[in-house]
């Protein structure tokens, strides 16, 4: 039994029906362990060393054991992967990864992903084992019910330090058929490069046009302090100004503090600073333009707000806009439904963390 112990060390607790046999004990010493409580059953084939309530990495351990050969995926590999203390997700289901050539029963509690290219996606030497962190990052941010939720997916990776926009790009790359993949790849690209051609695009598409508002200066050239500097929408005869801000995250003091010297300069001209980012654009432009129209209208613009095809009710700027009724594919223009269709890979191999310390993989499940 002190392999049997070993084990559950290593799995928080947890154990497959196959690990229990492969230690030397029989089917009477499992029915033992059940009828004393030593094991409590979690999904078919899988136990835990209690019978209190399961914490979130034994439920990860017991979904991916059940599946066996599997890993974790989706949020749930991005939650491993940021480790204890992220109470932000939604914990409540389980995502797992299986082979795309496998037909797997869920249990209770888990989503499974049949994944094409499997094998290669998966960390086996960590505990649980989960899809590679980027890979997961992106899966999360295709299956986004929001070009806004996407974004969040990308900063979060990125603004953990735990990936770059570049490691992401480089991954992408390699997935053809993933959705949302020119537009991931777009403010990715963006981020890498310290531009915001999708935002810009965005606004422009999104909310300036179909909304007939006034049109602006493009990357406006002007001096501060000595410097030249470019303003992204530059409105002279209001004196206004609008900023689109592509940063997926808080890039530092310094980066703030030119942003703030930009708005300072602008304010001591009397023009107005308007600062928008990706949720105003993409999650809620009508709203956006709406808001827009009133600024312009007290800095004396006498045209009239135009009604898009996607306006509807009269939502605030901080509240989303009404469901659009136009179809997805036009309003997210390159975004496509089709899936990752790469050729199904040969079979996982099922003892690859033989020889594995605590936290590895398990070695026969």
């Amino acid at each position: 039994m002190d392999e049997l112990a070993r084990i559950l060390k290593q799995q928080d607790g947890v154990v497959s029906r196959r690990q229990v046999l492969g230690t030397g004990a029989s089917e009477p010493d499992l029915k033992r362990m059940l009828r004393r409580r030593e094991l409590t059953p979690v999904h078919p084939g899988t136990f835990v060393e209690h019978t209190g309530p399961l914490t979130w990495q034994q439920r990860a351990w017991a979904a991916v054991l059940c599946c066996w050969p599997a890993a974790l995926s989706h949020d749930s590999a991005v939650r491993a992967g940021e480790g204890p203390g992220r109470r932000d997700r939604d914990d409540s289901v389980i995502h797992v990864a299986v082979d795309r050539s496998r037909h797997v029963a869920a249990p209770d509690g888990v989503r499974l992903h049949r994944t094409p290219g499997f094998e290669d996606r998966v960390q086996w030497n960590l505990g649980p084992p989960r899809i590679r962190f980027e890979e997961a990052v992106l899966d999360v941010a295709a299956a986004a019910g929001s070009e806004l939720d996407a974004v969040a997916a990308l900063a979060d990776a990125c603004g953990s330090r735990r990936t770059t926009a570049l490691r992401l790009l480089e991954r992408l790359a390699a997935r053809p058929r993933i959705p949302r993949r020119d537009w991931l790849t777009g403010v990715l690209r963006d981020v890498a490069e310290g531009t915001c051609s999708v935002l810009e695009h965005g606004f422009l598409d999104r909310v300036e046009r179909p909304h007939g508002l006034p049109s602006g200066a493009r990357q406006a050239a002007t001096r501060l302090d000595g410097r030249r500097v470019f303003r992204d929408v530059d409105l002279p005869g209001l004196a206004m100004v609008v900023e689109l801000d592509g940063r997926l995250f808080h890039d530092g003091t310094h980066a703030r503090d030119r942003d703030l010297d930009r708005d300072l300069a602008t304010a001591a001209t009397g023009a107005a600073t308007v600062r928008l980012s990706y949720g105003q654009v993409f999650e809620r432009p009508c709203a956006t333009a709406r808001a827009l129209a009133a600024v312009m209208t007290t800095r004396g613009w006498t045209g009239q707000l135009q009604e898009c095809a996607l306006c509807g009710g009269s939502g605030s700027p901080g509240e989303p806009d009404p469901p659009h009724s136009r179809d997805a594919a036009e309003v997210r223009g390159t975004l496509t439904p089709a899936q990752d269709r790469p050729a199904a890979p040969a079979a996982p191999g099922r003892g690859r963390g033989a020889g594995r310390g605590s936290g590895g993989a398990p070695t026969h499940p």
